[in-house]
């Protein structure tokens, strides 16, 4: 099965910019045909939605505590899906996973079949 994999988390401060990267471990594995998405999960809490994209379609999905300052894009030249992170908050501080779907994707998680391990967003006060 593919795995994806997260890169780009790390410290920021209140406010600044963090731009992540999801990539599949399998070099022939493309986006083309899948919905993605990115979640979130902080301590104590479950995962949660953030956003989502289809690869064919431009439609895109937000949850309201991100709308307006995070957005999804795709590369398909290097089959990258990126989570562009902006005007970050303290409350935004989870590890973030990207993850596809080859059916309807969604909000909910429990749509998906590929995840990556993850990357830590840790925003400052």
């Amino acid at each position: 099965q593919v795995q994806l994999v997260e890169s780009g988390g790390g410290l920021v401060q209140s406010g600044g910019s963090l731009r992540l990267s999801c990539v599949a471990s399998t070099r022939t594995f493309t986006f083309s045909s899948y919905v993605v998405g990115w979640f979130r999960q902080a301590p104590g809490k479950e995962r949660e939605f953030v956003a989502t994209s289809t690869w064919s379609a431009s439609s895109t999905y937000y949850a309201d505590s991100v709308k307006g300052r995070f957005f999804i894009f795709r590369d398909s030249a290097k089959s990258t899906v990126y989570l562009q992170m902006n005007s970050l908050k303290p409350e935004d501080t989870a590890v973030y996973y990207c993850a596809a779907d080859s059916r309807r994707g969604g909000t909910s998680a429990n749509f998906y079949d590929y995840w990556g391990q993850g990357t830590q967003v840790t925003v400052s006060s």
